[in-house]
């Protein structure tokens, strides 16, 4: 996956510090292409820090709190300093709440809040910080990494309040992303990994995260304006909203 000049891309990726993060990081950094690394504390990663130390050339790390206006802002200016573009921007960082089994009278909205802050305002403080860098880079793409929880069509068992909302709000936005992106050829998708073996997903989730990651660059790469505003799964597959 080459830039439009034919150096490598500049990909920003957000919750790099573990599970489908981290691992994105490692395959694109071994497929010679140039990464920033956002997590809250990078530093605190040892295998990221390992990724520093193999590829200090290609790989930067700088601390965002997606949920955060002014630490979003910071990051993002250092990454100005340091690129003038960014050929790919894929807002990884997400965080579940409270799991499947809460009633409605059990909920927290303080809770609530805290999850879209991060799973679905969190890529748009991203993609409004990043613009003018994707819009100069020519070929630039916008990829969400969301979740078939947050699919309306697929919900057959409730529960999950916030993080299914938070998806399902992501997703719209991602839509929106793609309106105000059409005219610069700025292809912007929400992704679905499947059910990945990380923190979130689980030791009992049948996909393990090189796999998933393996297949979601393939579709990565092979996405362009025929596909923005659309909701795909690892293998490129249209998913119901």
């Amino acid at each position: 996956m080459m830039s439009k000049n034919g150096a490598p891309k500049r990909i920003v990726i957000t919750g790099a510090n573990r599970g489908l993060g981290l691992d994105f990081v490692r395959q694109w950094l071994e497929r010679d292409e140039e990464i920033c690394a956002l997590a809250r504390d990078p530093g605190a990663s040892e295998s990221l820090q390992a990724l520093c130390k193999s590829y200090p050339e290609a790989l930067m790390t700088i601390p965002c709190d997606v949920a955060d206006d002014a630490s979003v802002r910071e990051a993002c200016a250092r990454i100005e300093r340091r690129w003038d573009t960014v050929d790919l921007l894929l807002n990884n960082a997400g965080v579940y709440g409270t799991g499947r089994g809460t009633p409605i009278s059990g909920l927290d909205f303080d809770e609530i809040r805290s999850v879209f802050e991060v799973n679905a305002l969190g890529a748009i403080r991203m993609v409004r910080e990043v613009e003018a860098l994707l819009r100069r880079a020519g070929n630039a793409r916008i990829v969400n990494m969301t979740s078939l929880m947050g699919s309306i069509e697929d919900n057959g068992s409730g529960g999950v309040w916030a993080y299914r909302m938070s998806k399902a709000a992501l997703n719209m936005a991602t839509r929106n992303m793609a309106h105000d992106f059409a005219s610069a050829s700025i292809p912007c998708i929400v992704l679905h990994p499947g059910w990945v073996r990380t923190d979130m997903g689980g030791p009992a989730a049948p996909l393990g995260v090189s796999e998933a990651v393996a297949s979601m660059i393939e579709t990565i790469e092979s996405v362009g304006m025929e596909h923005t505003g659309t909701l795909l799964d690892r293998n490129g597959e249209a998913v119901p909203w």
